[in-house]
């Protein structure tokens, strides 16, 4: 993997791992049109990258995620559904989905339709979403739990999954987009470190390779730190809605690839 490889994951991971378009599915596409193949080192290095972006998330919301409780405290309770899903259905999902680029990109495309779906219903007023994320009860955050669970899937998108069930349960789509920030902390964390332990052999890279992981997460920190600051103004004044015709469109483009070339 060459530093050019280097630089643009970095910054698909950066920008994708917090805006609803699915990292997971960036990275496998990137990585399959520039041409880098899933070695062992590639796979640690999208774990690193990934350790990047979410230390931009860190710096952005610690202080307000210590200082809350109530807020911690669902936080956790939104983790453990998916901590739990991740644990058993992993394999399962890796062995359909992660070889499958037709059955991603299908995932991918399904998960815009219903981006525009909702935005549809909230423009018609079928769905209010005025709450605001200090109302969060209990159960709707073991709610959001599974929605990210689903998540596991590539083309579903941490991020876009949880906007999705907290648009359906009513809230504003900047404390939406918050509340799938702040909880990309723990369940990011758990998959990194989960990764990296069942690769800790794959750690014993030389100086240059070590260069390498450095470089790309220093990128995908400073692209996912703007990326996060880019959308929570962005949805002051705008909705989803765009980034369901770009899942759309981008994943018809990408089909008509995948089954002309195969």
């Amino acid at each position: 993997m060459n530093l050019l490889n280097v630089i643009i994951l970095g910054i698909v991971e950066g920008i994708s791992e917090f805006l609803p378009i699915s990292s997971t599915y960036h990275l496998i596409i990137t990585s399959w049109i520039i041409g880098v193949s899933e070695t062992e080192f590639v796979k640690l290095f999208q774990v690193v990258i990934q350790v990047g972006a979410i230390l931009s998330v860190v710096l952005l919301y610690w202080k307000e995620i210590i200082s809350s409780k109530s807020l911690l405290a669902k936080l956790i309770i939104s983790f453990i559904p998916t901590g739990i899903v991740g644990l058993f259905f992993y394999k399962v999902i890796k062995n359909v989905f992660f070889e499958n680029l037709i059955a991603s990109t299908l995932v991918f495309i399904t998960v815009g339709i219903v981006f525009v779906l909702i935005e549809k219903a909230i423009k018609e007023e079928k769905i209010t979403i005025n709450k605001k994320l200090k109302e969060l009860t209990i159960w709707q955050a073991i709610f959001i739990g599974l929605f990210q669970a689903c998540a596991i899937v590539p083309g579903v998108s941490r991020s876009g999954a949880v906007l999705i069930g907290m648009l359906i349960f009513g809230y504003n789509r900047n404390d939406s987009a918050k509340y799938s920030f702040m909880l990309s902390i723990p369940t990011i964390s758990a998959a990194a470190l989960f990764d990296l332990v069942k690769s800790r052999e794959v750690l014993m890279v030389d100086q240059s390779q070590y260069l390498i992981l450095l470089i790309g997460a220093i990128i995908a920190f400073i692209s996912a730190y703007f990326g996060v600051l880019w959308l929570i103004k962005y949805l002051q004044n705008h909705s989803l809605v765009i980034f369901g015709w770009y899942r759309i469109g981008l994943g018809i483009l990408l089909l008509f690839g995948l089954l002309t070339s195969s």
